[in-house]
């Protein structure tokens, strides 16, 4: 079984992503990933903008052989159009455990469905869907804290983890805010992994998620996410599906007592259209979470060029609506770039 998921992580399209590089402790794989943009917004003064969009330097390595480390470093311009420096990811990873546990510790991406823990520049599109800005803010949920992971042994056919996090509560988020006292963000997520055929696997994952928010009560948010990824292992330099669908659910508790409950989704399928061309179309629909009555809504179509592993370039087109918002048109053109190390990504 797991010798078939590593084969089809191999077989996957470039996602310019650098995750777990297999590289020894005294020689740690370095990287620069860099996002060049140009966009035109036909709501906005400055309806064409071109930009250094952001930076991310990588360092990953093998630490011995019970442990590996990940740091990402980021660069990013703010409103000011000067360019600040954070701390994205930072963690160490376990790799000796027994009983196919796992454990991570640092600063992470949350384990929350299946986009939130991808990297922006590895997106097949060139923006967040509404709904996961609305609801876990631009970056996504990044946190300090703890993860463990569980292989879950079973005679049923196919791979299933599971994964308990605690964090401090990120700083600033739309739905959960970190309070003085001693309260934490509490998260589970169960991934399903089968192999339909030789082709062809569904992902199911199911996420749940509790911490405070800005009025000191709770926010809950129960998730479910969906992924059908085809690619012919004949044809697998050529031609590929994947279908990815995300649904949440919050309920955020208010200061005056009761709650707003708002709903969120995205759904993309992406089309191989040859060796290095990819078309994907997104739908996106979300309530303003403390206004459920307040719904947004994005279209979203993205033809992309895959040059290599290291290099690809994109143009995006979205529509966004909303209930109380006039329309927005946005286009965008973006170039992302490796040098250095690049790891195997994400299945």
């Amino acid at each position: 079984m797991l010798q078939k998921i590593l084969l089809c992580c191999v077989l996957l399209p470039p996602a310019l992503h650098a995750q777990g590089a297999a590289v020894s402790a005294s020689n740690p794989g370095i990287s620069l990933i860099g996002d060049i943009r140009g966009t035109y917004t036909d709501d906005l003064p400055r309806k064409f903008d071109f930009l250094f969009n952001e930076a991310e330097l990588s360092l990953l390595s093998s630490i011995d052989p019970y442990a590996r480390a990940d740091v990402y470093i980021g660069w990013s311009r703010d409103d000011d159009g000067e360019y600040i420096s954070s701390l994205e990811e930072a963690y160490l990873t376990t790799l000796s455990l027994p009983m196919d546990l796992r454990m991570k510790a640092g600063r992470f991406r949350l384990s929350v469905g299946r986009l939130n823990t991808v990297h922006p520049h590895a997106l097949p599109f060139t923006d967040v869907p509404r709904s996961s800005e609305t609801f876990f803010g631009e970056e996504g949920l990044i946190d300090d804290g703890i993860s463990v992971s569980w292989l879950v042994p079973n005679q049923l056919g196919f791979y299933q983890e599971l994964i308990i996090e605690a964090s401090a509560v990120p700083a600033e988020s739309p739905l959960f805010r970190r309070p003085e006292s001693g309260r934490y963000l509490y998260l589970a997520h169960l991934k399903n992994f089968l192999e339909l055929s030789d082709n062809s696997t569904l992902e199911l994952g199911l996420t749940g998620l509790t911490g405070p928010n800005q009025d000191l009560k709770t926010t809950s948010i129960g998730g479910i996410d969906l992924t059908y990824k085809w690619k012919p292992l004949q044809f697998n330099r050529y031609k590929s599906v994947t279908w990815q669908t995300e649904v949440f659910l919050s309920e955020f508790g208010e200061a005056a007592g009761g709650s707003v409950r708002s709903l969120g989704l995205y759904s993309f399928l992406t089309y191989q259209l040859g060796e290095r061309w990819f078309a994907t179309g997104r739908f996106d629909y979300a309530d303003l979470p403390r206004s459920a009555g307040v719904v947004l809504r994005g279209y979203t179509a993205t033809l992309g060029w895959y040059a290599t592993e290291f290099q690809k370039i994109e143009i995006g087109g979205t529509l966004q609506s909303g209930t109380t918002t006039p329309d927005r048109t946005e286009i965008t053109l973006r170039w992302i770039f490796v040098i250095g190390a690049h790891g195997a990504h994400q299945y």
